[in-house]
């Protein structure tokens, strides 16, 4: 987020716009705190993770009163274009702003699910997807030299983009994920029959929103008579150094949406299409789900034999 931020601010002031920024999100347009940016001031925070004007969950911007107080922040700063940074929810709650003001808004996705429908990748994606992977390489050499079948549980409550694309680059023999329901009884089959082939280690990704991996570890165990060990990343993964992928969609995005606000196009959300920076409309992309790819999944259990 912060290269996201740092590139509005830059491209904005090369085409002699001004820029505030809203702290800690919705709560920040709620409460008119916010702080001027510059391009000197948003120096040297390229390569942090996070984000300089921080977040927060804003209960009461679900309410039509918060949002109506949104509404008037922007017209008392006469604000003509707002851009919003962050996933599925903060789009929502850009579109419900949408019916209150007359503002522009363009969103620029960046959420480590990669859930954003009317982009082929967010910022911060491959970010995530480096950490976790990073991490399940260390935890490879313990299962390896002690014959152990690692379950590694990633981000993921509700889609599984991480899940895939971090068990299709470590490996991993198994990958589950919260838009495909698994039955227990493969999952022992796939074990007992790669320990028969002679494959004493093994790894299994799974997304957090498959259920409880705890207890899916110990019945693996049980069932499989194998040694499984659960490890859970956890926030780990939300954070850290930026990788050059994230950072240059970052820039990308960014130009895209500051050139949209400058030719007088709200409403709208930008992304990586085909390879080429796009947009689609706001209501579009937050009323559309974006399919994990099945053919992705297909080629990890070919991996895996």
């Amino acid at each position: 987020m912060n290269a996201a931020i740092r590139a509005v601010v830059r491209i904005a002031y090369s085409k002699k716009l001004q820029v505030l920024g809203f702290r800690r999100g919705w709560e920040g347009l709620i409460t008119n705190t916010f702080t001027a940016l510059t391009p000197r001031s948003v120096g040297g925070i390229i390569q942090l993770g996070g984000t300089i004007l921080h977040t927060s969950r804003c209960p009461e911007f679900r309410k039509r009163e918060g949002i109506r107080k949104a509404a008037e922040t922007l017209g008392l700063n006469h604000i003509d274009g707002l851009v919003v940074i962050g996933g599925n929810g903060s789009f929502k709650g850009a579109l419900g702003l949408s019916a209150y003001t007359d503002t522009m808004i363009v969103g620029v996705p960046a959420s480590i699910d990669n859930d954003v429908f009317g982009t082929e990748e967010t910022i911060g994606f491959d970010t995530a997807t480096n950490t976790a992977v990073t991490e399940i390489d260390k935890i490879r050499d313990t299962a390896v030299s002690h014959e152990r079948v690692f379950m590694i549980e990633v981000m993921g409550r509700e889609r599984g983009f991480l899940a895939l694309a971090v068990g299709l680059t470590v490996g991993a023999e198994i990958v589950l994920v919260p838009e495909v329901k698994y039955r227990k009884e493969n999952l022992f089959k796939t074990i007992r029959e790669n320990r028969a082939k002679g494959k004493k280690s093994g790894l299994i990704v799974a997304a957090e929103g498959i259920g409880d991996t705890r207890l899916l570890a110990r019945q693996i165990q049980r069932n499989t008579k194998a040694e499984v060990r659960l490890s859970i990343i956890g926030y780990a993964q939300r954070g850290g150094s930026p990788t050059a992928r994230s950072r240059l969609l970052a820039s990308l995005f960014a130009q895209k949406a500051v050139e949209m606000l400058s030719d007088g196009e709200g409403n709208g959300v930008v992304g990586l299409q085909n390879g080429k920076i796009g947009s689609v409309e706001l209501q579009k992309s937050c009323e559309t789900e974006k399919t994990l790819d099945p053919t992705l999944l297909e080629l990890a259990v070919v991996l895996a034999t």
